[in-house]
């Protein structure tokens, strides 16, 4: 019998993407896997009904239950968890740190999960990174709100009246969003220093024309994250990026560790030594923030005029590139399994053993496992 994979609408508030498109869903079709999806499953990212060819609509509770495989951006609520069957695959961005319950949930149910930030960062994996994909698309609007909120222009105008300078621009952190900042802030013609503790980031940092901004302060990690900062190196590092601070127009901040609180680079003290009307952009302020005082989904203004403008969610605020991008690397991943129509999962491929949260009735992320027994 063919696998039933399965696409519902998102019920978190403000998501718009969707896990199945079109494009994606008639290459699983190829593969002789049958597909369902609820009613408007992806109407917020513009994908119609009538788009998705060859595949059933159904009601959510109808497309839940008979999933083999369920795709997904958020992840699944305790009550979607408890409709899909026994040993049923769930693949999305599961989030396991931040909702014991839901694992626990999966792990009842037998429901083999496939926590897709877990993915190895290995070259045979990039088709399947669903943190890159959509932190590039979090970069480059992280620019467009700092452009949008700056009470200057970004690029040097000539005009009858003089010439006006060009903003001056630091991308703080140059991960794949940070790499995607310093290129939309170039593209807008902005004057851009990019700055990481990572010291082999300074040529990617150059080659897309910006300056690297140089603290002094090396915290080269493994698996291309940064290590934690020694005391001295942090007061060293924030001794020198206060100082540096004060001539910047707009600050975008990028620095986030997968199933961590994101590390505090910018204090209040150093927002208050930056020039009125400067704008900083927080990425990380839904997982604690960069910027001390800034909130997640509101903008805040300091004392002395700078705003700090909290995220969340940006790759939904781009929800039809956002979501080819993300339903690609779901493909790309559920391709290693699907082969005829027939769903096989092979244990001894490291990017599917690794990327599994639960499995059998047991949680294999032991990190998540030692969380859960902990609670």
């Amino acid at each position: 019998m063919a696998t039933t994979v399965t696409a519902v609408r998102e019920t978190v508030p403000g998501e718009r993407r969707v896990a199945l498109t079109p494009e994606v869903a008639k290459k699983i079709k190829s593969r002789g896997a049958d597909i369902v999806i609820e009613h408007g499953t992806g109407a917020y990212a513009y994908f119609p009904d009538a788009a998705y060819a060859n595949v059933e609509i159904a009601d959510a509770r109808n497309a839940l239950a008979r999933a083999d495989v369920l795709l997904c951006v958020q992840p699944p609520t305790l009550e979607q968890i408890e409709q899909l069957k026994e040993g049923a695959v769930v693949i999305g961005h599961l989030q396991p740190h931040l909702a014991l319950e839901r694992t626990k949930a999966l792990r009842d149910r037998k429901i083999t999960a496939f926590a897709m930030e877990l993915l190895p960062r290995t070259t045979r994996a990039q088709a399947m990174d669903v943190l890159s994909s959509q932190a590039a698309v979090a970069g480059y609007k992280a620019v467009l709100i700092a452009a949008e909120a700056a009470p200057k222009f970004f690029p040097m105008l000539t005009t009858a009246a003089g010439t006006i300078r060009p903003s001056k621009v630091l991308v703080v952190g140059a991960g794949v969003a940070g790499l995607q900042a310093i290129a939309t802030a170039k593209r807008l013609g902005a004057q851009v220093e990019g700055f990481d503790v990572r010291p082999e980031t300074k040529e990617q940092i150059e080659s897309l024309g910006a300056k690297f901004l140089d603290l002094g302060v090396s915290a080269a990690g493994s698996g291309g994250y940064a290590r934690e900062l020694t005391a001295e190196e942090r007061e060293q590092q924030q001794r020198a990026l206060a100082e540096q601070l004060k001539g910047f127009d707009a600050v975008v901040t990028t620095a986030a560790v997968p199933g961590r609180k994101a590390p505090r680079i910018i204090s209040a003290d150093m927002v208050a030594g930056m020039k009125p009307g400067a704008v900083i952009v927080d990425i990380a302020a839904e997982t604690g923030g960069n910027v001390e005082g800034s909130e997640a989904g509101r903008t805040v203004v300091s004392a002395n005029g700078v705003s700090l403008i909290g995220t969340t969610n940006l790759p939904s605020s781009a929800p039809v590139h956002a979501s080819e991008m993300y339903a690609r690397n779901l493909y790309n991943f559920l391709e290693l399994s699907l082969k005829d129509g027939a769903l096989t999962l092979d244990w001894d491929d490291e990017l599917i053993a690794k990327t599994c949260l639960t499995h059998a009735g047991e949680i294999k992320h032991e990190p998540t496992k030692a969380l859960v027994e902990k609670a």
